[in-house]
């Protein structure tokens, strides 16, 4: 994996392309831990789960299988989903097994026309892991997750659209993914990542702490002067 900051765009970069982006158990300690770096910058505002070669990723290495490997591969696909900033998955190629749940983790996933998305774990008797279940019941529901996970349907990127697995098919994934995030980065970052924050797991009282918090942003006093004064805001996050 590599990964890289450019103004407030993180990047994390599946990088084996000759593997079909195979994801390794190394490769879970190192997500895991950039996702903590991600979170400890508050410069960072956006974060894009993207990848090298002709395919998004192949996902996790069978061979590897065993030693916790599942409950670690569950962890990464948490922290993932439980980014402080927002996350783009901009998926260029096929997307098999446990990289689904990958790019799901995203809060936005941008695809391709071609592309394909298949999950074998049942063929190969290894039940998907509970928050993984969960993230595509709430996101798809239940007849869609039959037949990706039960049916190991391959499923085409029209129908991933159609069960609002991706948000968006475009034939240059890379650069709409830019684009998104460029826009997310211009919106005040105290409110955006605390209606993630809520959206993910709602919670009456932090919210109320949230709003708070933003009210008393100066964030939210330049947000007000720029719409009294027609311009484009400059938010800092403070």
């Amino acid at each position: 994996m590599i990964y890289s900051v450019d103004g407030h765009v993180a990047r994390l970069r599946l990088n084996r392309p000759a593997e079909h982006n195979r994801i390794e158990p190394e490769d879970l300690d190192l997500l895991i831990s950039q996702v903590a770096q991600v979170n400890a910058d508050r410069n960072v505002r956006v974060l894009i789960l993207e990848s090298t070669g002709k395919t998004f990723s192949s996902g996790f290495h069978l061979g590897a299988i065993g030693h916790g490997a599942p409950q670690r591969f569950e962890e990464a696909a948490d922290a993932l989903a439980w980014c402080r900033v927002p996350t783009i998955a901009a998926i260029q190629g096929n997307v098999y097994g446990g990289a689904a749940d990958l790019a799901l983790a995203c809060d936005f996933r941008i695809g391709a026309p071609g592309i394909e998305l298949m999950v074998p774990a049942v063929k190969l008797v290894i039940p998907y892991y509970p928050s993984a279940i969960e993230r595509f019941l709430n996101r798809l529901g239940p007849q869609a997750v039959k037949r990706i996970l039960i049916l190991c349907d391959r499923v085409n990127a029209q129908q991933l659209l159609d069960w609002s697995y991706l948000d968006e098919i475009t034939e240059d994934v890379c650069a709409r993914a830019t684009a998104l995030a460029a826009q997310l980065e211009s919106l005040a970052p105290l409110a955006v990542q605390a209606i993630k924050a809520q959206l993910n797991r709602f919670d009456r009282a932090s919210a109320s702490e949230a709003l708070k918090a933003c009210l008393a942003s100066d964030d939210h006093k330049e947000g007000l002067a720029a719409w009294t004064e027609k311009r484009t805001a400059r938010f800092t996050g403070a």
